[in-house]
């Protein structure tokens, strides 16, 4: 076996620690930015603008906390808004828990079936038929998930910045919690947490399906029917549909989601190389980006421990490379703790939850990378997901196949 040339290695890892401190320090002074404007937006007011507002929630199956997450959509303070709750099928498990919830809400509340979807993801489908079915009154489109718990404000908050006519969409994202504290609950919620502070202020911003807003006029001018009528994803279609006009899509810190969750390895890999795969074929940019910064963080650290465990063998001095290997490590962990910080604000009925999970956003953090990049890896591999029990082969934005149903 050749070795590689000691000296060599260990200078590539210098060149490369050095890139990926100074990436780091970048990013911890990205995440006291990202504090910051959570702040001013939960001291934001959020003023008096309040159309008339249409709030879509595809629902399917049973999931943990399912009629708490669907009351707290009909129970926002906002004054003019209705709830429209969709399903393929009423023979679906979710339909007698959906069908009580909307009988029993002061807020009117209507169940749609949109029946089976064809070349189009049944999200997607089940938003194009609730959306077609809308009375032409409602001024406001908000899009939500039925597994996340919004707060009483949450809408407001979500419609308020539409006022302005530049803004094309007002987005947030989900918050994750383990409901226990295995490995696979704790690297989701930490590799979920990683892409939240990834929209910004001022930053090139997506929609996120769980949590979008959206007038009506501009979803229609936009075309965005048009752009969901062969996809799987509605959140990345309706970016690609924006970013064709000068609108911004503005992120909303103050309005995130939380979202209990208690996954096992399988589902784990199946959620996040579903996210991953979905972005390679929308945005590959965002995919090629990622995946290199990724592979940069996974490969400095493991070459700095090849170096520093030969240097230790051969009894010469480690320390310094040791160092160089912690200091990334350091930092990582200085961003989650800046996360944690943030929504522990954003979420105060989380706050407990949240800080007694704190390892696993800062700790956990630390070896997100790994399982990006496994990821990554695995999305060069195959177009299909399963999403919900239905298996997707994504040929394009453009194009799907539903393989299994």
């Amino acid at each position: 076996m050749v070795l590689l040339d000691s000296d060599y290695v260990e200078t590539l890892f210098y060149c490369l620690a050095t890139v990926q401190i100074c990436v780091g320090v970048y990013l911890v002074w990205r995440g006291l930015q990202w504090l910051g404007y959570a702040r001013r937006r939960l001291h934001g007011d959020p003023g008096f603008y309040t159309p008339r507002t249409a709030v879509l929630c595809p629902c399917k199956g049973l999931e943990p906390g399912l009629e708490r997450n669907l009351a707290a959509l009909t129970d926002f303070q906002y004054p003019n808004y209705e709830v429209f709750f969709i399903l393929a099928s009423a023979s679906d498990s979710a339909y007698s828990a959906v069908k009580r919830i909307a009988e029993h809400s002061r807020t009117p509340a209507h169940v749609v079936i949109a029946s089976r979807p064809e070349a189009c993801g049944e999200k997607v489908n089940n938003l194009r038929v609730a959306i077609e079915q809308l009375p032409a009154d409602f001024e406001v489109l908000v899009f939500a998930d039925s597994d996340g718990h919004p707060g009483h404000f949450w809408l407001h908050r979500m419609i308020a910045p539409l006022h302005d006519s530049r803004v094309g969409a007002t987005t947030t994202m989900r918050w994750l919690i383990p409901l226990r504290n295995n490995l696979a609950s704790a690297l989701l919620a930490a590799w979920n947490a990683s892409i939240v502070t990834m929209l910004s202020e001022h930053g090139r911003n997506f929609c996120w399906g769980g949590g979008t807003a959206i007038k009506r006029s501009v979803f229609d001018q936009i075309r965005v029917l048009e752009e969901w009528s062969h996809s799987v994803s509605d959140d990345y279609s309706m970016t690609r549909a924006l970013q064709r006009t000068t609108r911004s899509i503005v992120f909303l810190p103050d309005c995130l989601t939380p979202s209990y969750v208690n996954v096992d390895t399988a589902s784990l890999f199946e959620f996040t190389n579903r996210q991953i795969l979905i972005t390679r074929v929308y945005s590959k940019k965002m995919w090629a980006s990622a995946a290199v910064t990724h592979l940069l963080y996974c490969a400095t650290l493991l070459l700095g421990v090849y170096v520093t465990l030969i240097s230790w063998l051969a009894t010469l001095p480690a320390f310094h490379l040791a160092f160089l290997i912690f200091v990334p490590l350091l930092l990582a962990a200085i961003r989650g703790a800046l996360r944690v910080a943030a929504v522990t604000e954003v979420l105060p009925a989380e706050r407990s939850a949240i800080m007694g999970q704190a390892w696993m956003y800062i700790l956990v953090a630390v070896f997100v990378p790994f399982l990006f990049l496994i990821n990554f890896t695995m999305t060069l591999f195959t177009r299909k997901i399963r999403w919900r029990g239905v298996t997707y082969e994504l040929i394009s934005p453009q194009q799907t196949r539903i393989v299994a149903y």
